[in-house]
């Protein structure tokens, strides 16, 4: 369709800030994308007023007050809307309220591909055909600093769930209540009137499954909701597949929690699909979850800088709101799966809380030994954890010393832990079978599950949590974990790049948190310790 009017057209292209993708060189069989296909993209745009970030943790916004200060510019927004029409696109009916600043148009892969300057094409990866971009969107000058970000061109994968499932019959195995004793979560709490949202990329969950394993722990099954976000279904298909990661995160956190509602948010495993997801989330009026768990991800080099930009922003908000992000840090160790040393996003994300993985040994409520999960050494994993490429070191982290290894410092990963290794493992129930999984996908959804607690035990949520946990006295909170290393880092006392601060000791923890906001005294100084030779890292900022 030749554009009506020509307001944009004329104008010099140019490349959007973060948007380039490297080339997908481990594909096959490219061909052009067909032009008539029709596709969704989700433009972000500028907030009226940016948040202050140095204050998260210290105030907190109401929605009313979110929506009037940070929602999306409606200059913005006005210049897409008509960018959309001069090229033929069309805004979605259900393109979402402004504090989400996320307007959805569609539109013919022709239309993209004008409107966008990209080249779309299709290649095949591991069997699957997707829609591929390379390279950077460009925009009509105009748009620049306007539009932070343009989501949903490429449908490739984008993330993969953190969990692993022990192949052989586990020695040690633990129900996660029996877990939550080992923590020493409150008896006899419940979370009643808490939410925990889940965010999901795949998989489903089948609601004999929950019936059968609550009554089998002697709880009531939980209430669980679903939230469609961009066409994301509930789908469960086996226990092979990503429903281990949805079963394990829906009964890990609502075991631990018992009372609390959890809302899964499915969408597709795109960053289009992730970054909705979690801004569907965070401003769930229907809903109001005052936690989220997210229990997928990866290496930091596998995202463009525009969609970890949008993803962290979308936690930002949710920080400013006083909701708790829960997040894992990965199952391959210091490298994460990519070469040299690598930390998982979105857990390198400030604006998160990053859950690291610990082998536990104990029974009752004695813990017997903690050590750093990593048994790489018999193909099973080993918990994230390093310094970010990407984010700077925030200054509640300050004295972690998670700069020690890079020049110029950057955010250190993980924050807390627990256990995560599937040789002492959760018995879970996937698809009519029992199971043990371990991986630090269990992390993300047991630390939900015991914020769940704090936040009706307190009456106030725990909300952007790190400066208070990382106070000097906040360390009577938590198990130092000191023995072991997750490859290239090693534990030790204080904070380190496998367990961050310790696993929990869930009283004192939400006894802390339902103090006062911590004033700025001397923190204590903890040393991250490599285990190998430091390699010379920059960080962008």
């Amino acid at each position: 369709m030749a554009p009506k009017t020509s307001r944009f057209s004329p104008q010099q292209r140019v490349v959007l800030p973060g948007s380039e993708k490297a080339p997908l060189t481990a594909a096959t069989g490219e061909k052009p994308a067909r032009s008539s296909s029709v596709l969704t993209v989700s433009v972000i745009v500028r907030r009226k007023r940016p948040l202050n970030t140095k204050r998260l943790g210290k105030d907190r916004l109401t929605r009313t007050q979110y929506r009037q200060q940070h929602a999306a510019d409606p200059a913005a927004v006005k210049l897409v809307r008509a960018f959309a029409k001069e090229f033929g696109l069309t805004v979605e009916k259900d393109t979402p309220k402004p504090e989400r600043r996320t307007i959805q148009l569609s539109g013919t892969v022709a239309a993209m591909q004008q409107a966008f300057g990209v080249t779309l094409t299709q290649k095949t990866l591991e069997g699957s055909v997707y829609r591929v971009r390379e390279g950077s969107i460009r925009l009509p000058a105009e748009l620049i600093g306007a539009v932070e970000a343009v989501l949903g061109l490429d449908n490739r994968p984008q993330a993969k769930p953190h969990f692993r499932v022990h192949a052989k019959a586990a020695n040690t195995s633990y129900t996660p209540v029996q877990v939550a004793q080992l923590y020493q979560f409150p008896s006899g709490a419940t979370a009643t009137g808490q939410t925990i949202g889940i965010i999901e990329l795949g998989g489903g969950y089948r609601k004999a499954d929950l019936t059968a394993y609550f009554k089998g722990l002697g709880q009531k099954a939980p209430k669980v909701t679903t939230v469609s976000v961009d066409k994301g279904k509930n789908s469960p298909s086996n226990a092979n597949g990503a429903d281990g990661e949805v079963m394990l995160d829906i009964e890990v956190s609502a075991a631990v929690a018992p009372g609390a509602k959890v809302v899964v948010y499915f969408a597709p495993n795109t960053d289009r699909g992730f970054i909705d997801a979690v801004g569907t989330a965070v401003h769930d009026t229907a809903n109001n979850p005052s936690v989220i768990s997210i229990s997928w991800g990866g290496p930091e080099s596998s995202w463009t800088a525009q969609s970890m930009s949008a993803l962290d922003a979308a936690c930002q908000s949710a920080a400013a709101l006083g909701i708790t992000i829960t997040v894992a840090a990965g199952d391959n160790g210091s490298s994460d799966g990519a070469s040299g040393n690598n930390v998982d996003f979105p857990a390198s994300s400030p604006h998160v809380l990053a859950c690291g993985g610990t082998k536990l040994i104990g029974s009752g409520g004695t813990i017997t030994s903690e050590a750093v999960w990593n048994e790489q050494a018999s193909n099973e994993g080993a918990t994230g954890g390093g310094v970010s490429n990407v984010f700077p070191l925030p200054s509640w982290q300050a004295n972690a010393k998670a700069a020690s290894s890079v020049s110029g410092g950057g955010r250190g990963v993980p924050d807390v832990s627990g256990d995560a290794d599937p040789v002492t493992g959760y018995q879970v129930r996937v698809d009519g079978q029992s199971m043990v999984i371990g991986g630090t996908s269990a992390v993300a959804p047991l630390w939900a599950g015991l914020i769940a607690l704090n936040n009706q035990q307190n009456g106030k949520s725990a909300g952007f949590l790190q400066p208070q946990i990382y106070a000097a006295k906040a360390s009577s909170a938590f198990h130092d974990i000191v023995s072991g290393n997750n490859g290239a880092f090693s534990a030790g006392p204080g904070w380190d790049a496998c367990t961050g601060l310790g696993s929990p000791i869930g009283v004192k923890l939400i006894a802390l948190l339902g103090g006062s906001t911590p004033t700025k005294k001397k923190k204590k100084s903890v040393r991250m310790r490599p285990a190998k030779k430091k390699a010379s890292r920059k960080v962008k900022r």
